[in-house]
């Protein structure tokens, strides 16, 4: 079996499973936040079960619309608030809340062997922990919070492997733009990216949480790394509870395989309005930028921060330019303020926001008007994604949008920075 395929049999009663299979499998971990929560908890009401299944294993984060921007997400969010207070699940407020894909990981609740399930579309994020996790619908999750499993095809597995090294200014966010710009938006459909090789091997964690994120936007049901020294260094000081490490096995069969070597990647920008859309930094052209986000589930962890502070120390933001700075989580906005980030980013004339999803879902805190141009570190830039239906937005890594920001124009690192 693949990783995956292990870590679901190990969460039934089977032995082994085999994609295309239909399981009922016991879940470790059910997520929601303050969009899709109100509707599961409203259709967990409808079952008629007074209590969930476990509430050590539910969790609830306000993350999209807080602090709430008006009255209808502050109802969402009292919703949510009630329903945890009453069956006494995990739930974060502000203030200790933080993105929920930067927040679990960190608190030690998702950890290698688990199969997590979440009403938002990138909790494949865990995935870089050696996690099955993967989005559901609201009334899914609804069931699951009542009887503790799911029901589901097993999906096939698709092995990528990365060689080679990579460049200056390249990360995991490129390693993930220029796959899906290969691929395409559905080329790993219903399926499990599994990212392996020596360059993801040389990658942080971090980076591998940001590749793992968006295997959704690749059309897969998860994205998974194995475990390694790197994992378990981040696992250690945060595991409350047991976990199992699963490895593939050497005659796993897979769905296919594909081989990149990264020595050439340059950074990579995609383009309105698809993540598909990508070129190398160097072949997007002169294109004029409103504003900059820096932050999200896919790039708003520390080390993404330190290298915007790398890009913005004794620099300046454009004077056209909005340059907005989010950090993931509480923790990590402490780290970045210890470490004097948060300095650099006031004095080269950005704004840095509580945590917040905010701007990436067109919520609140930079939301684009006609016209407007945006390059960010988020995750899609589908048409109003971030705002209005006439704006524009561009994904890259938080090195060339710092250096953006500083140019008002979409740039390389390297012509900021000299």
């Amino acid at each position: 079996m693949t990783l995956a395929e292990k870590i679901l049999a190990s969460h039934t009663d089977k032995k082994k499973v085999s994609p295309g299979e239909f399981v009922t499998v016991r879940v470790d971990l059910i997520l929601a936040n303050d969009v899709t929560a109100p509707i599961a908890i409203k259709e967990f009401q409808r079952i008629g079960v007074d209590k969930v299944f476990d509430p050590k294993k539910v969790v609830m984060v306000p993350d999209h619309f807080v602090p709430n921007k008006d009255i209808a997400s502050a109802e969402q969010a009292k919703l949510m608030r009630d329903f945890c207070y009453e069956q006494g699940i995990i739930y974060f407020e502000v203030g200790q809340m933080g993105i929920e894909h930067v927040l679990l990981p960190e608190q030690g609740l998702v950890l290698p062997g688990d199969v997590v399930i979440g009403a938002d579309s990138h909790t494949c994020t865990y995935g870089a922990l050696g996690t099955f996790a993967t989005g559901m619908g609201s009334t899914d999750i609804a069931a699951a919070m009542a009887t503790g499993d799911v029901w589901m095809k097993v999906p096939p597995t698709i092995k990528l492997v990365y060689h080679g090294g990579l460049g200056k200014w390249v990360g995991g966010k490129d390693l993930i733009l220029y796959t899906i710009g290969d691929i395409g938006v559905d080329g790993a459909l219903y399926s499990v990216m599994e990212f392996t090789g020596e360059a993801i091997d040389s990658l942080s964690i971090d980076g591998r949480f940001t590749i793992a994120n968006m295997a959704i936007e690749a059309g897969a049901k998860a994205g998974i790394f194995r475990v390694d020294n790197k994992t378990q260094l981040y696992i250690k000081s945060r595991a409350k509870r047991p976990y199992r490490v699963y490895e593939p096995d050497s005659d796993a069969e897979y769905a296919q395989i594909i081989d990149y070597d990264v020595s050439n990647i340059e950074p990579q920008v995609a383009l309105p309005h698809s993540p598909a859309n990508t070129k190398p930094v160097s072949q997007v052209g002169d294109i004029e930028i409103n504003q900059t986000v820096i932050g999200s589930c896919t790039n708003g962890r520390l080390e993404d921060l330190r290298l915007a502070a790398r890009i913005l120390k004794r620099r300046k933001v454009h004077p056209r330019v909005r340059c907005i700075i989010i950090p993931g989580s509480q923790q990590v906005y402490l780290d970045a303020l210890t470490e004097g980030l948060i300095e650099i980013f006031i004095k080269a004339g950005a704004v840095v926001s509580t945590p917040t999803c905010g701007p990436c879902l067109g919520g609140h805190m930079g939301v684009l008007a006609d016209g407007e141009r945006c390059i960010s570190t988020t995750n899609r830039n589908f048409v109003g994604r971030m705002g209005s239906l006439e704006s524009e937005v561009y994904l890259s890594n938080p090195t060339v949008a710092a250096a953006s920001a500083i140019a008002g124009r979409i740039v390389s690192p390297e012509e900021v920075v000299t």
